[in-house]
C-alpha cells in the first residue's frame, strides 16, 4: 500500500476513494481459495426424467456426487462448459426433489449432504476492506453465487420435503455440520445470509436434539461480537431467527433464556454498529417482555444504564424501542420504573438535538402511553415540567417548541391543579435564581471595586518615587 500524503489524511473523502481504487484493484473472494487442483470436465449425464423408474435412484446419485465439483468462479473464462453442465444438473435435482415423491431414500442423505457440504462450506476469507462499513460500502459479493445459490435452493427443498425424515438426517446434519454453517453467518455477501437464515430455521424446527446446541452457538458469537471482535455480519440474521425461537419459548422461562436477555441481549446495544441490527433486537427484547412481564424492569434499568450520551442517532434508536417497550408494560409494572424512565425522557426532551427531542416528544401521541402518564401525572409531571417549560421559552427549533406547548396542554387538561402549584413554583424559582444572580454580580463588583482600592493604596505617589529613587543612590 502506498504512503498516504498529509492532504490525503485532512481529506476523507480522498482517503476514501483510495480505498475504493485499492478493493477495486484487489477483490478477495472465497472462490480463489477453494478451487480444485485437478478439475475434472463434467460431461452431461441423462436426463432424470428420461430414465426408467429403476435407474432413476442411482442416476440421481450420479448426478449428486457429479456437483461436488467446485469450480473456479474468480476466473470467468475457465471451465465454462462443465460450470454450465452443473448448473442445469442443480436445477435438474432442484425440481427432481420438488416434485417428486419417494425419492428421497435412506441411501441418498449420505451423497445429499456431502453435496452440500462440498459447495458451501468453505473459508470465508478476510475481508478486502478493514474499515469496511456496512451502511456506506458495498459486500464483497461471492463470485460462485450461480453455483452457490441453486445448492442452498436444493438444500431448502430437501429439508422441506414431505419424504425428509429428520431420525436418518441426524446421522449427518450434526453438531459440527451446524457449527460450519454458523461460521458462513459471516459472509459480507446478504444474499448468502438471507438463505443461511432459512436454512437454519428450518433445522431449527426439524432437529429438536440441535436446538440447545444452536442456541448456546450462537450466544457464543453474540458474546465475541460485543466483548472481543465488535464484528459479525450475520447479527440481524440470527438475531431475526432468535425473535421465532423467542416467541416459541415454553412459560416459565428458564433461567438459560433470561440470561440471555440481560446477559447478551441488552449489552447488544452498546455496538458501535446498532444501527444495522436494532429493529431485530429490539424486536426480540419486546418478544421477551411480552412472554414475562416481570422482566420489565431490569430491561428498562438495563437500557438506561447503556443509554448514549454523544450519539444522537442511537438516542433516536433507544427513544423508539422505549416506545415498544411501554406499549407491552403493564401498569403495575410501568409505576416501578416510571421515574428513572421519565428523568430520561426529560434530559432527552431537553436535548439540542431536535431530532432526539422530537422523538421524545412523540411519545404523548400515544394512546396507551398518555393513559399510563394520565394515570400517575401526580408523579411524572415533577419530573418532566421544568424542562418542558423551559424548552418552551428557550428552544432555538420553531417546530419543537410548537410540540412542547401541545404536551403541556395534554399534562395541564390531566391534572389542572399540580400544573398550577409547578407553574408558581417553577416561576418562584427563576426569582429566586435571578435574586441570586444579580446579588452574585453585585458581590464581584464589590470585590472588583475593593480590589483596585487596594492597589491604588498600595502604589506610591510620584514625589515619594523620586526621594525614594534619590535616597537609594547616595547610599551608594
Amino acid at each position: 500500500m502506498s504512503a498516504v500524503s498529509a492532504a490525503e489524511k485532512v481529506d476523507g473523502f480522498t482517503r476514501k476513494s483510495i480505498r475504493k481504487a485499492q478493493r477495486e484493484r484487489r477483490s478477495l473472494n472465497s472462490s480463489q481459495f477453494r478451487s480444485q487442483e485437478n478439475v475434472v470436465d463434467l460431461m452431461p449425464l441423462p436426463q432424470l426424467k428420461d430414465a426408467s423408474s429403476n435407474e432413476q435412484q442411482e442416476l440421481f446419485c450420479q448426478k449428486l456426487q457429479q456437483c461436488c465439483t467446485v469450480f473456479d468462479f474468480f476466473d470467468s473464462v475457465s471451465d465454462l462448459k462443465s460450470k454450465e453442465i452443473k448448473r442445469a444438473t442443480l436445477n435438474e435435482l432442484i425440481d427432481y426433489v420438488s416434485t417428486r415423491r419417494g425419492v428421497i431414500v435412506e441411501t441418498t442423505y449420505s451423497d445429499i449432504v456431502n453435496m452440500i457440504c462440498s459447495n458451501i462450506f468453505r473459508t470465508l476469507p478476510p475481508s478486502d476492506n478493514p474499515d469496511f462499513d456496512p451502511e456506506e460500502d458495498e459486500p464483497t459479493l461471492e463470485t460462485s453465487w450461480p453455483h452457490i445459490q441453486l445448492v442452498y435452493e436444493f438444500f431448502l427443498r430437501f429439508l422441506e420435503s414431505q419424504d425428509f425424515q429428520p431420525s436418518i438426517a441426524k446421522r449427518y446434519i450434526d453438531q459440527k455440520f451446524v457449527q460450519q454453517l454458523l461460521d458462513l453467518f459471516d459472509s459480507e455477501d446478504p444474499r448468502e445470509r438471507e438463505f443461511l437464515k432459512t436454512v437454519l430455521h428450518r433445522i431449527y424446527g426439524k432437529f429438536l436434539g440441535l436446538r440447545a446446541f444452536i442456541r448456546k452457538q450462537i450466544n457464543n458469537i453474540f458474546l465475541r461480537f460485543i466483548y472481543e471482535t465488535e464484528h459479525f455480519n450475520g447479527v440481524a440474521e440470527l438475531l431475526e431467527i432468535l425473535g421465532s425461537i423467542i416467541n416459541g419459548f415454553a412459560l416459565p422461562l428458564k433461567a438459560e433464556h433470561k440470561q440471555f436477555l440481560m446477559k447478551i441481549l441488552i449489552p447488544m446495544h452498546t455496538s458501535k454498529g446498532l444501527a444495522l441490527f436494532h429493529a431485530q433486537l429490539a424486536y426480540c427484547v419486546v418478544q421477551f417482555l411480552e412472554k414475562d412481564a416481570t422482566l420489565t424492569e431490569p430491561v428498562v434499568r438495563g437500557l438506561l444504564k447503556f443509554w448514549p450520551k454523544t450519539c444522537s442517532q442511537k438516542e433516536v434508536m433507544f427513544l423508539g424501542e422505549t416506545e415498544e417497550i411501554m406499549d407491552a408494560m403493564e401498569p403495575t409494572q410501568f409505576k416501578k420504573i416510571q421515574e428513572p424512565l421519565f428523568r430520561q425522557i426529560s434530559k432527552c426532551v431537553s436535548s439540542p438535538h431536535f431530532q432526539v427531542a422530537e422523538r421524545s416528544l412523540y411519545f404523548w401521541n400515544n394512546d396507551y402511553i398518555l393513559s399510563l402518564i394520565e394515570e400517575n401525572i401526580d408523579k411524572i409531571l415533577p419530573i418532566m415540567f421544568g424542562s418542558l417549560y423551559k424548552i418552551s421559552k428557550e428552544h432555538w427549533n420553531p417546530t419543537i417548541v410548537a410540540l412542547v406547548y401541545n404536551v403541556l396542554k395534554t399534562l395541564m387538561e390531566m391534572n389542572g391543579k399540580l400544573f398550577d402549584e409547578l407553574t408558581s413554583s417553577y416561576k418562584a424559582d427563576r426569582q429566586r435564581e435571578k435574586k441570586k444572580d444579580l446579588e452574585r454580580e453585585e458581590l464581584w463588583r464589590k470585590l472588583d471595586d475593593l480590589k483596585l482600592k487596594k492597589a491604588l493604596a498600595g502604589k506610591p505617589s510620584g514625589l515619594q518615587s523620586m526621594k525614594s529613587a534619590q535616597k537609594n543612590a547616595s547610599a551608594k
